[in-house]
């Protein structure tokens, strides 16, 4: 009866860590999705300013979603002070 309550606890704990696991990659997949769509915006936004914009995004070497949320955030960046430069004049 030991054993088998071990068993059914391990098997308890082994669900809810792999659950937890792939709700964090849903979580980053989701923030990768909203990088990309906060890039496309500004780009958008300032191509109807009459600017012209580079929305590429280098994921050279960018391996995990982490990484490619971040080369998107940096992206974002740069158009923010493009945009940002704009407002000023």
């Amino acid at each position: 009866m030991k054993k088998l309550a071990a068993i059914a606890a391990t098997l308890v704990t082994a669900t809810v860590l792999s659950t937890s696991a792939f709700a964090s990659n849903d979580n980053a997949i989701d923030d990768l999705r909203t990088a990309k769509a906060s890039v496309a915006s500004l780009s958008t936004t300032l191509e109807n300013l009459g600017q012209t914009v580079d929305s590429s995004v280098d994921l050279n070497g960018a391996h995990t979603f982490g990484q490619k949320e971040a080369a998107y955030n940096a992206k974002h960046a740069e158009l923010q002070a493009q945009f940002d430069e704009l407002n000023a004049q």
